[in-house]
C-alpha cells in the first residue's frame, strides 16, 4: 500500500490521482495507525524547511514513521522539501532534519552561478540519473521534470546521489541510502516521465 503522509503539506491529491490512474492501492495517512499497514511512503513538502519539520512534529507521525523506516526498512521517498528534510539541517533555518540521510541543505548561491539566475529553480530542467538506479528505469538520460525551490541537498558522502542536475551549479537532486530516496523535483507535475517514476517507486 503506497501511503502518502499528509501532513499539512505537499500535493497530497495529485500523487492520489497519478496512483489511481496507475490502479496501485494508496491511501493518505493523517494519524499514526494509518501508517502501520504501508509498505511504501511518500513524504511530500513544499514551502520552508522549518515550517515543514515543524508540522510534521506536530503531526505526532514521527515518531512511527522513524520506526517504520529505521527499523522495518519500508522504502520512503521524499518530494522536494520532503526531500531536504532527510538531511541534518538546512541553511533556510534553525530546526533539526530528521538526520536519516547525513547532509545539509544549501542555498543557491547567484554569484556562484555563471548566468543570471533567478531564484527560485522554477521550470522544467534536465535530470541525468546513473546507470541502473531502479527509480529511473524507462525514463531517458536526459529526462525533463518540475522543479521550483531555492535550496538543494549537499551529501555528504557522492555515494547516496543517484542523478544530478545543472543550474549553474552540478547539484544532488536525487538521493539514495539503503529504504530512503529523495528526489528534489516534482513527480506529480511532470507528466509521463514523473507517473513513470512514481510507477517506479511502486515497484521497489
Amino acid at each position: 500500500m503506497i501511503t502518502i503522509i499528509d501532513y499539512g503539506l505537499g500535493n497530497i491529491r495529485a500523487f492520489l490521482n497519478v496512483y489511481e490512474k496507475l490502479r496501485i492501492p494508496v491511501q493518505v495517512a493523517r494519524f499514526p495507525a494509518e501508517v502501520e499497514n504501508a509498505t511504501k511512503l511518500i513524504l511530500p513538502g513544499v514551502g520552508s524547511f522549518d515550517y515543514a519539520m515543524n508540522q510534521l512534529n506536530k503531526s505526532r507521525m514521527r515518531e512511527v514513521l522513524e520506526r517504520r523506516v529505521l527499523d522495518d526498512k519500508i522504502p520512503l521517498m521524499g518530494i522536494c522539501v520532503g526531500m531536504q528534510m532527510l538531511a541534518d539541517s538546512s541553511d533556510e533555518g534553525h530546526e533539526a532534519g530528521l538526520g536519516w540521510i547525513k547532509g545539509r541543505v544549501r542555498k543557491f548561491d547567484p554569484n556562484l552561478i555563471p548566468f543570471k539566475a533567478r531564484l527560485p529553480h522554477m521550470g522544467w530542467n534536465s535530470v541525468m540519473p546513473k546507470t541502473g538506479v531502479g527509480l529511473f528505469s524507462g525514463i531517458g538520460d536526459q529526462a525533463r521534470f518540475y522543479f521550483l525551490h531555492s535550496y538543494y541537498f549537499e551529501c555528504d558522502s557522492v555515494s547516496h546521489v543517484i542523478c544530478k542536475t545543472d543550474y549553474g551549479i552540478t547539484y544532488a537532486s536525487g538521493i539514495n541510502k539503503e529504504n530512503l530516496f529523495g528526489i528534489q523535483f516534482h513527480p506529480e507535475k511532470s507528466h509521463l516521465d514523473g507517473v513513470c517514476l512514481l510507477s517506479n517507486f511502486a515497484k521497489l
